[in-house]
């Protein structure tokens, strides 16, 4: 077996790897004799059949396996003798193709971009800033007026009364289409708060200056990608019968309050609303932390990178940026999408700050715990409920999508290690700064 270098330019490479037939053939006879005590033909008793029959039967699936085999043997010996570590799936081509012939040598090219030596750099030298908020009165305050509005009940109106935006009618309804009533478009004692955008576009608007007991009809076309099949685009009448109309009534900022959100009473609330209010701050504060980390690595850290990884997360760049753009688009048959100059150079600093992120992981032998892992199943479940069990089936079989879980965890850990080592100065702020800091963010 030999393997020469035909191809040595910056990050690319290209070798010939060559197996003599003498190597393939010695290969499937090693391959045959693992398998003979194994084998029951008819006419032979079990591990008794001679190797010419099985050559004859098994020979051509031996000879892919084991040219398959030499040239992964071939490719491993490869990289541990150079170092070389391939930045995608090396391309290999057998030579001659379906040409080839048994008794033939075996001559195959292999094509990769390696890649590059990251330099070491001094995290001694970053100089980072590190907000920090306190969770103020006002901002508590508020906090606890939202629990409020959404710990709200709902009273009778004054008899007579008109419904408005953000009141609860209860109403009787019966829906139908072309004159006939469909499933599922019927129901009594339902109630509707008013501008929840619960029902479908146009019904609830249609209810506001409804009185208790008047009738209304209520006229809607459903939207083209409803879900039912059969009513979607369709235009819809529902008879509207209205028992109830009540207003909102936004709790008391009490005890009682406290008590229905799990806290003992109303200062214990405050308390558990401050921690979750500065424990947020500490999380877009991080964020901040990590984007002036990175910004200042992106600058520090040269090095070549590999062409093909460049255009690929170009590529994945417009392919994003263009879906965020047509929302309403959410097939694939746009045609092609060009990368523009600016999805290249930011596909180039994602490149460069991902392979430096994943070489000092690698040196600080940075590793995601079991324990990690399942948490992050765990939180990724929650968007599926009722489903949970399906979604950790599907990641345990699914390796992509336990790498995708996996990764963030491991960048976050390996910026965690470098800002241990940076020089880290703190600043008070208030929430506005920071708000603005991290919407700064988005501009970059």
């Amino acid at each position: 077996m030999q393997v020469s270098e035909t191809l040595k330019d910056g990050l690319k490479r290209g070798y010939t790897i060559t197996v003599t037939a003498a190597e393939l053939e010695a290969e499937v006879q090693k391959k045959l004799l693992e398998a003979q005590p194994e084998i029951e033909v008819k006419g032979f008793r079990k591990g008794k059949v001679p190797l010419a029959i099985l050559k004859k039967q098994f020979g051509p699936r031996l000879l892919g396996d084991a040219m398959q085999s030499s040239i992964d043997d071939a490719m491993k010996g490869h990289f541990e003798a150079t170092g070389d570590r391939p930045a995608l799936q090396p391309e290999v081509k057998m030579v001659g193709g379906e040409a080839w012939k048994e008794g033939q040598d075996v001559v195959v090219e292999m094509t990769y971009e390696a890649l590059p030596e990251i330099p070491e750099f001094d995290a001694s030298k970053l100089a980072l800033e590190k907000l920090v908020v306190k969770a103020e009165d006002a901002a508590i305050d508020e906090a606890l007026e939202n629990l409020a509005k959404n710990a709200q009940n709902f009273e009778d109106r004054r008899k007579g009364s008109k419904a408005k935006d953000g009141d609860q009618v209860t109403i009787d309804f019966k829906g139908s289409v072309d004159g006939e009533l469909f499933e599922g478009g019927s129901a009594e004692d339902y109630p509707l708060v008013l501008g929840s955008g619960s029902f479908i576009p146009g019904f609830e608007e249609q209810l506001v200056g409804a009185k208790v007991g008047e009738e209304v009809e209520v006229k809607v076309k459903f939207p083209e990608e409803y879900g039912a099949k059969n009513l979607a685009g369709k235009d819809a009448v529902f008879a509207c019968t209205v028992k109830a109309v009540k207003e909102p009534k936004p709790a008391s900022i009490d005890d009682e309050l406290a008590k229905k959100f799990g806290a003992e009473d109303l200062a214990a609330l405050k308390g558990q609303v401050a921690e979750r209010l500065e424990a947020e701050y500490q999380g877009a504060a991080r964020a901040v932390l990590k984007r002036g980390l990175l910004d200042q690595l992106d600058e520090m850290v040269k090095f070549e990178l590999p062409s093909k990884l460049v255009e690929a997360e170009a590529a994945q760049i417009a392919h994003q940026l263009w879906h965020e753009d047509h929302p309403d688009d959410h097939g694939h048959h746009h045609g092609q999408i060009d990368p523009t100059d600016e999805h290249k150079k930011l596909a180039e600093r994602r490149v460069r700050l991902g392979l430096l992120l994943a070489e000092v992981g690698r040196k600080a032998e940075v590793t995601v715990s079991d324990a990690e892992m399942t948490q992050a199943v765990i939180a990724a479940a929650r968007q599926y409920p009722g489903q949970e069990r399906a979604y950790f089936e599907f990641v345990q079989k699914n390796p992509q999508m336990q790498q995708q879980l996996r990764a963030p965890i491991f960048e976050d850990k390996v910026v965690d290690h470098i800002v241990a080592q940076a020089n880290v100065t703190e600043k008070d702020v208030n929430k506005d700064d920071l708000q603005k800091a991290v919407e700064a963010l988005d501009e970059i």
